[in-house]
């Protein structure tokens, strides 16, 4: 995928950034505006597109095998779901009162920023007031190291794709990078921007573009 930004692959958590959106050029709120989103069916598509993009492809898998052979310890079986219910705990008291809401899917925990908390709008700057919150995830992440972390921009459907694109692989590297700085490992992570194509709201209001826009961490085990 030529549009991915990579930096390596880690494990198991999904952790959603709702961020600002892209820089308006033109658009306009028309219904006939070709570059509005127009079916439920794409939205339903991007729901579980970053699963299937990230932790499904060939690279991934690549990252499991050299996290074990580096010496990173595997997981298997029943201990794998052990181990994510007490890294999710962990997270859900780490990120208390910061907006962030962790969920889980199997064996992927997730977690939703509230829009507007981790970029000013059209920007790719992290927040500093949002610094407490991802230092919290870091400490969860180098707690429980036997995992890949794959983190991916989105952005809503206002303005060109090339905008869109960018913006999302720079707020993807944004998190990322930060995340890696405090003392993860980098061959943990994959970080990819998916520009717009991967909306979970509809476009066509206020409250489903800020819902698209944001930055997805997902956190994996890495498996013996």
């Amino acid at each position: 995928m030529n549009t991915m930004l990579k930096t390596g692959a880690l494990a198991a958590l999904t952790v959603t950034l709702l961020g600002g959106c892209a820089s308006y050029t033109g658009q306009t709120n028309d219904p006939n505006d070709p570059n509005r989103t127009r079916t439920g069916a794409l939205i339903g598509a991007g729901i579980g597109a970053v699963a299937g993009l990230l932790s499904g492809s060939d690279a991934t898998e690549r990252r499991q095998r050299a996290l074990v052979g580096a010496g990173v310890g595997g997981l298997a079986g029943g201990s794998i779901g052990a181990y994510q219910d007490r890294q999710e705990a962990e997270l859900r008291r780490q990120t208390a009162g910061t907006g962030i809401d962790v969920s889980r899917d199997g064996d992927v925990i997730k977690l939703n920023l509230p829009d507007g908390v981790t970029f000013d709008f059209g920007k790719a700057d992290l927040k500093s007031q949002f610094y407490p919150a991802l230092n919290n995830v870091a400490s969860t992440l180098r707690e429980y190291n036997q995992t890949i972390v794959e983190v991916s921009g989105h952005t809503d459907s206002i303005g060109s794709d090339a905008v869109n694109q960018r913006l999302s692989e720079q707020r993807a590297a944004a998190v990322g990078n930060y995340l890696i700085g405090q003392g993860l490992q980098r061959e943990r992570f994959e970080i990819v921007g998916m520009g717009k194509r991967y909306p979970v709201a509809s476009n066509d209001t206020d409250a489903g573009r800020a819902m698209n826009r944001r930055v997805e961490v997902r956190v994996l085990p890495v498996r013996s």
